[in-house]
């Protein structure tokens, strides 16, 4: 369990903890939990709450005894007895679930919207009727009195399915492009739906007429945001008969009382991402609103924050259990999002050992997943000679890898590489070495380090670009604050040399269409500094600058006729002469002008485009130049071939795609080593083998 504070409120993690793998066995997992302490004093709240890698949707029945969840892959609904804390049954589905909803107290009707347009009952035994609607739905609702279930979707119908006769109705039309959520008051039965449009359209379903519309564009809270579409309602929530919560796709949050076209109270996350799920907390009057990335609890009245839970993984659905603090929540994670609030309320009644148990526990570290195994690569494997063990008990297969024991992984490693500890002694002893080489070393001109010098070259190259003013306001907007040579935090960056960027390896290659463009004003440079030899300037100077000894021989000469005019009782004694003509310390190198002169056998080429002397050409040159190019036929005939030359944009684009190409047939893994293993079937033709 891990308890983390946020606005003075503690929060408990139920899900958090070490895990076992699916593919251990029974045996070796009760092995695991009774030696691994860590194992022991996890809390698992609800046995297998979870999915096999993503969850989508989890609901809590009326009669608060069941938890019901969806997910993939594959698309699977289960279902949790919390008398039991244990799932009760499990049912696989033909698509993955967007929406479901009880039709009844506990799990005996089930109603399922599906991605591929299909929507299935489900009763106790299993899916009782299966239909289809016309177009992908986004959210589903049911009216109890006449037994309706309303759909929404990629259009502007709401679909009504009758589900006592078996029958479509009559759908109503709204005035949007898509409808994205619905809901009806638990009230007065008031049918809502939020549109694409950025309007909340309310409908009569016993007159099946049209209340009212209300459009969120009117409200002042669009004044501050840079918008290029209309915000989209993408949540609707209902508090009471009156008041109404809208979530938006720009991340703000309206609370609207059905009696004013304007909002009571407007919340940002903060975050422009869309707002997936709404819920009302009554005992403490909070209002919990959830996007993408985090959930935050905030005063209803005031918009003063509460506390707020952030997760690792997206987050997709929300659901509070009634009169109690604890929340879950489905996310991109096989595991279901399980959090206990003490300060919202006290636990249900079927898990109420957590009152007591929060009270003793203190904050423990988050443990990643798998901490007893290591994951090795085949290469990896050949390197440490356990290739031959593939297909035993030791290791076990996954993704492009094995998962082996991480004490037997060390043991090999030893064995493997037993000089490593000399290995490190030496790095230890040059990095010493270096230190005091740079301590006695005082250069006012900043080298680069010995530990990524082109990556500290281009770093050099922008904080250049950022002095001169070259670099445009966006770059220096997206790189400000980002100067990794003098920040201290990443010095090791450049001095140790297990951060060394390894430009062979895979991920580099990977991202290096991204690194290239960093080094074109370098290429370009080194390209024209090829075509010239340096040419070294002799001690009698360059011509129009005046030699060293020259300018000495000028300078003593200025002081001896300076000396002839002075008086003697003003002339200084002859101890203190010697003192006074000190030499000058020779300029720098970098201060002398460098000379250069075109190698032989080379042709010097500017770097501007030569497109525009050919442009300023006249007709009559141009075809003096082609004429030389010309065919001539038998007959007497003249034959001219011209080519039309491509835009620029096209054949920038032509040399990107066919770098792109050449990147991915280094980074291309060859399957070579597995086709090696497939034997060929004999042929044979009239009795005799060919092949």
């Amino acid at each position: 369990m891990q308890v983390s504070t946020a606005n003075n409120v503690k929060i408990y993690n139920l899900s958090c903890g070490k895990s076992l793998p699916d593919w251990l066995s029974d045996q070796k997992k009760r092995k695991l939990q009774k030696n691994d302490q860590d194992l022991q004093r996890r809390i698992e709240l609800i046995q297998d709450f979870e999915m096999p890698s993503v969850s989508s949707c989890v609901r809590v029945s009326a009669d608060r005894n069941y938890i019901c969840a969806t997910g993939t892959y594959k698309p699977k609904f289960r279902c949790y007895d919390v008398n039991q804390l244990s799932m009760k049954f499990e049912r696989g589905l033909d698509a993955e679930v967007i929406k479901f909803m009880f039709l009844e107290q506990d799990y005996g009707k089930v109603l399922f919207l599906q991605d591929d347009r299909y929507i299935e009952l489900h009763t106790q035994f299993g899916r009782h009727y299966r239909f289809r609607i016309p177009k992908f739905g986004r959210d589903l609702d049911y009216y109890k009195p006449t037994c309706n279930a309303y759909f929404v979707g990629a259009s502007p119908e709401i679909y009504r399915f009758n589900l006592e006769t078996g029958q479509f109705q009559a759908p109503l039309t709204t005035d949007a492009s898509e409808i994205l959520c619905c809901q009806f008051n638990p009230q007065h039965y008031l049918f809502s739906c939020g549109t694409k449009e950025g309007t909340v359209e309310c409908w009569d379903p016993r007159d099946r007429t049209r209340a009212a519309v209300l459009d969120i564009t009117k409200s002042s809270f669009l004044d501050n945001v840079d918008l290029t579409a209309l915000p989209a309602v993408t949540s609707l929530k209902f508090r009471d008969g009156l008041t109404l919560g809208v979530g938006t796709s720009t991340g703000h949050v309206l609370l609207y009382d059905l009696r004013s076209g304007l909002p009571v109270k407007v919340k940002d996350h903060q975050y422009d991402l869309p707002i997936k799920d709404l819920a009302f907390h009554d005992p403490l009057d909070l209002v919990l609103s959830m996007d993408r990335k985090i959930l935050k609890m905030w005063d209803r009245n005031t918009g003063k924050p509460y506390t707020s839970i952030e997760p690792e993984s997206d987050l997709n659905s929300l659901c509070v259990v009634p009169e109690s603090g604890l929340v879950l929540m489905a996310n991109e994670a096989p595991k279901i999002l399980t959090y206990y609030v003490p300060s919202l309320g006290t636990a249900p009644k079927w898990c109420a050992f957590l009152d007591t148990l929060t009270e003793e526990l203190e904050e423990s570290e988050h443990q990643s997943v798998y901490d007893d195994y290591k994951f090795v690569t085949r290469n990896e494997l050949e390197a440490l000679g356990l290739s031959q063990y593939i297909g035993s008990s030791l290791l076990r297969a996954y993704m492009h890898g094995f998962f082996m024991d991480v004490r037997l992984y060390r043991k090999f490693k030893s064995i493997a590489e037993p000089f490593s500890y000399e290995q490190f002694r030496k790095d230890q002893i040059r990095k010493k070495i270096d230190e005091q080489t740079d301590s006695q070393l005082k250069i006012v001109k900043r080298k680069l380090p010995k530990v990524n010098k082109d990556l500290a070259y281009r770093l050099q190259q922008e904080a250049e670009q950022m002095a001169s003013g070259e670099m445009s306001k966006k770059k220096k907007m997206k790189r400000a604050g980002t100067n990794l040579l003098e920040d201290q935090r990443f010095g090791a960056l450049f001095e140790d040399r297990d951060f060394q960027i390894d430009p062979t390896s895979e991920e580099f290659r990977l991202l290096n269409p991204v690194l290239a463009r960093l080094d074109v004003k370098k290429k370009n440079e080194q390209s024209v500094l090829d075509q010239f030899d340096e040419v070294h300037v002799e001690e009698e100077g360059v011509e129009g600058h005046p030699s060293e000894e020259s300018s000495s021989s000028s300078s003593s000469s200025s002081e001896d006729e300076a000396e002839e005019e002075e008086s003697p009782a003003a002339r200084p004694s002859k101890k203190h002469k010697p003192q006074e003509k000190k030499k000058r310390p020779p300029p720098p190198l970098s201060s002398k002008p460098k000379m250069f002169e075109v190698k032989e056998g080379e042709h010097f080429s500017s770097l501007k485009d030569k497109r525009k002397k050919q442009v300023k050409k006249t007709l009559g040159e141009r075809a003096e130049e082609e004429a030389k190019e010309a065919n001539w036929s038998s007959i007497g005939n003249k034959e001219f071939t011209y080519k039309l030359k491509k835009s620029y944009r096209e054949e920038e684009k032509k040399r990107k795609m066919e770098e792109h190409k050449g990147e991915r047939r280094k980074v291309r893994r060859s399957a070579a080593d597995i086709s090696k293993q497939f034997k060929s079937t004999p042929k044979f033709w009239m009795g005799q083998r060919i092949k």
